[in-house]
């Protein structure tokens, strides 16, 4: 650039505004007055520092903005000072639905005993006494507490172990479900004898006067003019208007809404973890404040907290009936479980028919309980409820665990019941509110153990039933009602853990190629030698690489079964072609071999040469009640669906709902 351009550059620029001046510089002024071309460390800090501290703070303010809370403080809102009265609110209000309201369930908690006449055979001559049995019916648990702690990885594989049948014992021989038809009192002894011939009363109508009857009224049906319904047709009458719906005296039709879901207004992304939930109980019976606590997840040493805080304002160690609580839960720091944050207690007036809150506990951002307000008015439910963060629902399994230790089973017990399941569950599914269970046992014996004698698990619309059953060779197992054992002839996961379902059968984008093709399976992602078992016995018929498949393991079972097991990082010695497996069988470990993205194992299914998607096919069950016992165990059914529609004895230790779900 020359001089004559350099100068016409200057001009320009500064006839815009700009000056042609030094460059900036680090370095201290010359003379007394800067030039305005000094850079001072001290203010660029400063200015970089206070970008960063308004970036975290408005960070921190949208994610506590996000979870739905007010303050990162623990139970700021059971602590609040002061507080505006609220209308009375019931929570399944309808038309109290916002953007921010969660649904809310009806729960139920029943633990019953009922009682029963039971016959059994004692030297030779039928004994009948009364027997009581333990009865369970609740809903599932919605959110995981303390009381789910400790709860083993869910493991399809170890199932196997807890599904095996029962060893015949003496005690478990002693369960007896045979009920009497009538009632009794203490123990009667019943002595059987054929009726003598002199005893067999008359006939009371002759064939003759029998087949009158039935003229008779076949006739008045086709001939008779009376309008009176006919006593006798072979189609039902027509619908009336009333059967329609129509309301007496009205002009305008009714009628039950069908097919409606409710659902709340809006879910938001952030509700995908643990948020606040609200549990209110009703006490049917005088109970213990402290046994309350303990099934509703509040650990001991918390109880003995709350005992210690609540000793001068409600002494009382346990809860009249008709007393009410209310127990605000919110995610535990160091966990993924709720915690309890506040706990308030209402007792009911019965001469002013109105519940009267008596204390409130809360928690403080150290951990401690102290003494709180009460928090704001509702309209108590005629039923239990709870609050349901739609977004994060326990696991099926999750949530049988955590029922099963609210009542007092034990963890055998509870293993048995998952396993059981196990075959036709996915147990890695969300419950939806509403899922329930129900139990029946055995009182407990001299040494407290308990038998199982029937388990019902409701999800969704289907319910699956399973009944005790012992076979004349010792042999004790559970049933569904058609007579099958819940063991099925085949594993869907056959891995350690389950694995994490990446991709399911049919067609997708493959993520190697990027075209449109078959998915044959359905890949189980895990560690990196994650151990891999035989879905079930059969005979090894590919165990080398394959192309595509990397180590490939393809199993032969009986009836036209095949399972194939690919991208296996090694095999396990001493198999190879030929060799027999038994189900549970270790055969692999997973890895990432062939053409594959990351560690999985991709597992098939064939039936009859035939690709089939081996989460949702129809599998055969493992075991099937000889024919012989079909009466027998038909027999056991009807006693053991007596039993669970048994009234409760006088002595309850819970109360009866009937599971909604409203918004």
């Amino acid at each position: 650039m020359n001089a004559t351009q350099r100068n016409r550059h200057a001009a320009l620029l500064k006839s815009a505004g700009f000056e042609d001046s030094p460059a900036l510089t680090v370095q201290s002024t010359d003379g007394e007055i800067p030039h305005g071309r000094e850079l001072s460390f001290a203010w660029l800090t400063g200015t970089v520092m206070t970008g960063l501290t308004s970036v975290l703070l408005m960070g921190a303010a949208l994610y506590v903005s996000f979870q739905g809370q007010a303050s990162f403080s623990t139970a700021y809102e059971a602590l609040q000072i002061s507080r505006p009265k609220a209308e009375a609110l019931t929570p399944t209000d309808l038309s109290a639905k916002t953007s921010r309201m969660r649904p809310v369930t009806a729960t139920r908690s029943d633990l019953e005993v009922i009682e029963a006449s039971i016959r059994e055979t004692v030297d030779g001559r039928d004994m009948i006494r009364n027997q009581p049995f333990i009865r369970i019916r609740a809903t599932l648990a919605t959110a995981p507490t303390s009381l789910s702690d400790g709860v083993p990885d869910y493991d399809p594989v170890a199932i196997l172990n807890a599904t095996q049948p029962i060893e015949a014992t003496a005690a478990s021989m002693d369960i007896n479900t045979d009920v009497y038809g009538a009632e009794v009192e203490g123990e009667v002894a019943v002595r059987l004898a054929a009726m003598p011939m002199t005893f067999v009363p008359p006939r009371a109508i002759s064939d003759q006067s029998a087949a009158e009857y039935v003229r008779s009224v076949v006739e008045a049906t086709f001939f008779s003019e009376d309008e009176t319904p006919p006593t006798l047709a072979y189609a039902a009458l027509g619908p009336s208007v009333r059967d329609l719906g129509m309301q007496p005296g009205g002009t305008t039709l009714g009628g039950v809404a069908e097919n409606v879901t409710v659902v709340p207004q809006t879910v938001q992304a952030a509700e995908a973890t643990l948020g606040r939930s609200e549990r209110i109980l009703t006490m049917r019976e005088r109970t213990p404040l402290n046994d309350v606590m303990r099934r509703n997840g509040f650990t001991d040493s918390m109880i003995t907290a709350i005992d210690t805080t609540l000793q001068n304002v409600f002494p009382s160690t346990d809860l009249p009936s008709g007393a009410r609580l209310r127990i605000l839960f919110g995610p535990s720091r160091t966990s993924n479980t709720l915690i309890p944050y506040r706990l308030s207690i209402y007792l009911h007036d019965d001469g002013a028919d109105v519940d009267v809150h008596r204390a409130t506990v809360a928690l403080t951002d150290k951990g401690q309980y102290v003494l709180g307000l009460a928090p704001a008015e509702i309209q108590f439910p005629e039923e239990d409820t709870e609050e349901v963060n739609v977004a994060n629902l326990p696991s099926v399994y999750r949530s049988i665990w955590e029922t099963g230790r609210k009542h007092d089973l034990d963890d055998a017990t509870i293993e048995r019941i998952i396993g059981m399941f196990a075959y036709d569950v996915d147990m890695t599914k969300k419950i939806a509110a509403g899922d329930a269970i129900e139990i029946l046992e055995s009182t407990p014996d001299a040494a407290g153990k308990t038998e199982l004698l029937f388990v019902g698990l409701t999800l969704g619309s289907t319910t699956r039933q399973l009944y005790r059953f012992g076979t004349d060779d010792g042999v004790i197992d559970f049933y569904d009602p058609d007579g099958e054992t819940g063991k099925r002839f085949l594993n869907r996961r056959p891995l350690e853990g389950g694995g994490t379902l990446r991709s399911r059968f049919g067609y997708r984008i493959h993520p190697i190629f990027k075209t449109r093709r078959l998915h044959t399976g359905v890949d189980l992602a895990a560690r990196s030698g994650t151990p891999i078992y035989a879905a079930g016995d059969g005979v090894i018929e590919y165990y080398k690489w394959a192309s595509g498949y990397g180590n490939k393991v393809e199993i032969s079972h009986v009836n036209g079964y095949e399972t194939a097991y690919g991208h296996m990082s090694r095999y396990v010695d001493g198999l190879g072609v030929g060799s027999r497996v038994r189900q549970g069988q270790l055969i692999g470990y997973v890895g990432s071999t062939g053409q594959s993205t990351g560690p999985h194992l991709h597992f098939e299914i064939k039936i009859n040469g035939n690709l089939v998607d081996p989460l949702s096919v129809k599998l055969p069950k493992d075991n099937v009640l000889p024919q012989q016992y079909e009466a027998q165990f038909h027999q056991t059914m009807a006693q053991i669906n007596d039993l669970m529609a048994r009234e409760p004895a006088p002595v309850t230790v819970a109360q009866a709902t009937t599971p909604t779900l409203t918004p």
